[in-house]
């Protein structure tokens, strides 16, 4: 694959159509925003985004309406921080993105965590945020789907499920990741993946001690009825005891009526998904394949000349992207009569930045808002459907000058606007960098959309959601 810099023209080349939008007909529907800087930006009045009066758009958008379907997205260690990184290299400061930027709701949640002797964790992982809105109680970090006591508590996915409605979880990382697992596993050590590891980590939770089971394990049990990620490793294990003792997962999986696919090509050919034959896809051993590679930040790089993003060779045409992803399992999820629940996550949002990587992240942001476009395109022919866009924690990226000394790890990129852009991450001295604490984004369009409007936790999400469905 040519590894050639992606260009710097009106619109981003690059193989995932980063500056793809919604027909004009949508983003300027009034019920959404279109945040665009109006003229020069160096101009008066140039750079300013209120293109019109919004208070109408808003009050038009303000629906108690029955929901049919709910759209999660979560992009993991996504704060503003990070959506704006990744909108100043893509779209240019005037710029905005085509998804994430045009719901009409905005507000902000708070992420911390709980202890098990009840004190306060002010920086979440993604194991104890995602429960926090999957079961709608706060948790201690690592927790998957278990309170401070270890109890289970029934997640969103599960009560959608049993009242009838189609279920989809889809994510860039292992299924088995802190995300995915919190709608359809109870651990008390988020890296029980395997039986082995189990057995390893959380005893208690393992089949062979009467618990539920590892999180590839009860992700079979669980049945959702679309499930597209990686994690394909730990399905290689073999199970210890019960009914399937001896076969591996992947086989206990084929076993009991999953239909599996492996490629990109193999999901597009799809046309069902249910209770009796559910969609199990598994594209990587591990982690998707990142969409963009570049410079990673190293100390002083923001004095190194600035640098564009390139197309990632080890992503091929074999891996599924996001976008792609969302739209099949939207397609599949909408033939139940009653509706359906999904999430979307674009999980290496935070990989990346652990590895202070801008490029990395950047890309994968750009995934996220493809998906939401999609969503997006649904929902204009479904006005019943919400869709809800959030991260679960904040991260260490940071813009910062160009000229500035710093004690951490910068890179330089060369922006649409063909101006240097320094991003910095200095929140540890090793080789990953830490979550932060600050409060993060979460937006949505639909009917009950105005509910994320202020300040709200996490754990309103789960109750959000819950309520729009009516399941309880």
């Amino acid at each position: 694959m040519n590894l050639k810099p992606l260009l710097l023209s009106s619109c981003v080349a690059i193989a995932v159509s980063a500056c793809s939008s919604l027909p004009q007909t949508t983003a300027s529907r009034s019920s959404l925003i279109a945040p665009y800087a109006k003229g020069q930006l160096d101009q008066f009045s140039g750079a300013t985004r209120l293109t019109a009066e919004r208070s109408e758009a808003l009050k038009a958008s303000i629906s108690s309406r029955h929901v049919k379907h709910v759209i999660l997205f979560i992009g993991d260690g996504t704060s503003d921080s990070e959506i704006t990184i990744a909108r100043n290299y893509v779209e240019g400061a005037g710029g905005y993105f085509k998804g994430i930027d045009v719901l009409p709701f905005t507000g902000s949640y708070t992420t911390y965590s709980v202890n098990k002797d009840k004190t306060i964790d002010y920086v979440t992982d993604s194991a104890a945020s995602a429960s926090a809105w999957a079961m709608g109680i706060k948790t201690y970090n690592g927790a998957i789907g278990v309170d401070v006591q270890a109890k289970a508590h029934e997640s969103i996915l599960a009560l959608a499920k049993r009242a009838g409605y189609a279920t989809g979880n889809v994510t860039t990382t292992e299924l088995q990741d802190a995300t995915p697992a919190a709608l359809i596993a109870h651990v008390t050590h988020r890296k029980c993946y395997s039986p082995s590891s189990t057995a390893k980590l959380c005893p208690t939770n393992a089949l062979e001690n009467g618990g539920l089971g590892s999180i590839s394990e009860q992700l079979l049990d669980a049945r959702a009825d679309v499930t597209l990620g990686g994690g394909a490793t730990s399905f290689n294990e073999m199970a210890t005891v019960g009914q399937y003792k001896g076969q591996t997962l992947l086989a206990q999986a084929q076993a009991r009526g999953y239909k599996m696919v492996s490629n990109a090509d193999q999901l597009s050919q799809l046309s069902t998904a249910n209770q009796q034959q559910p969609v199990l896809g598994l594209f990587a051993q591990g982690n998707l394949p990142v969409s963009w590679i570049g410079p990673k930040a190293v100390l002083n790089g923001n004095k190194q000349a600035a640098q564009r993003c390139q197309i990632n060779p080890a992503r091929g045409a074999e891996v599924p992207s996001l976008r792609m992803m969302t739209a099949k399992a939207i397609q599949l999820l909408e033939k139940n009569p009653k509706g359906f629940f999904l999430q979307v996550e674009s999980g290496s949002i935070d990989k990346q930045n652990h590895a202070a990587d801008p490029c990395g992240q950047i890309g994968e942001t750009v995934a996220l808002d493809e998906a939401v476009q999609e969503a997006l395109a649904f929902a204009k022919t479904h006005p019943d459907t919400l869709i809800i866009v959030t991260g679960d924690h904040a991260h260490t990226s940071q813009i910062i000058p160009v000229d500035t000394d710093s004690p951490g790890k910068t890179a330089n990129l060369l922006t649409k606007d063909q101006s240097p852009m320094a991003v910095n991450y200095a929140t540890s001295t090793g080789n990953s960098q830490e979550h932060t604490g600050a409060q993060v984004r979460i937006a949505a369009y639909g009917p009950r959309a105005a509910n994320v409007s202020g300040l709200i936790d996490q754990t309103d999400l789960f109750f959000i959601m819950r309520d729009a469905l009516n399941i309880h």
